[in-house]
């Protein structure tokens, strides 16, 4: 059976309570949760080692997921807040409280554009109180391919479709996601994963 990780040499590992490096990092999404009949993902760094993996114990596009690191430790809780139109996505990073008594790390709120039948997410973060960052997520519906912006419009992160050295396109739920440097990869990791409730792959 064939491996699914980039076959290249990889950058040094951070160290384990780190999620940021200063080089550009390649992952491997599969979009398949560890636990049978479970739903979520896996992500694979540029050795194929497991990284991380999103795991949904109830059903299908479940409102409450969690992302963890392979020991098990969750990095964050994603909750969805039912609205009238679209819907918000929050995630909480794991500090042995409460979700409930804690203010959510970042939001997401889901943009569509009637004209053109693209779609887009507004993300803001917030590490603390005195803190916030505004970022985008630009993507076509309903596909796998998109970029994780920040508010001047630089690239942080982009998800797409992945192919072998040799150029063949590998199935729909195996895909590339590039993290740039000083970028959290946690973070980029929990947008990924509102991703994919939104467009139900999850």
């Amino acid at each position: 059976m064939a491996k699914v990780h980039p076959q290249r040499p990889a950058p040094p590992s951070p160290p384990s309570d780190s999620y940021i490096t200063s080089r550009r990092e390649t992952f491997t999404l599969w979009m398949k949760s560890l636990v049978i009949r479970g739903n979520g993902y896996t992500v694979f760094n540029s050795d194929g080692e497991i990284v991380y993996r999103m795991d949904n114990y109830d059903k299908k596009c479940s409102s409450e997921v969690y992302l963890m690191d392979l020991q098990g430790k969750v990095l964050f809780t994603i909750l969805r807040r039912k609205l009238r139109v679209f819907g918000r996505w929050e995630g909480y990073k794991c500090s042995g409280s409460k979700v409930g008594s804690q203010k959510p790390c970042f939001q997401v709120r889901k943009h569509c554009r009637i004209l053109g039948g693209g779609s887009s997410c507004e993300v803001t973060v917030r590490p603390n109180e005195a803190q916030s960052y505004h970022y985008r997520i630009q993507g076509l519906a309903g596909k796998s391919t998109f970029k994780i912006v920040n508010s001047e419009g630089g690239v942080m992160a982009e998800v797409k479709q992945k192919q072998t050295s040799s150029g063949v396109v590998l199935g729909d739920d195996v895909l590339d996601l590039v993290v740039e440097p000083h970028v959290d990869h946690s973070l980029v990791m929990a947008l990924v994963a509102v991703c994919g409730l939104i467009h139900h792959r999850m």
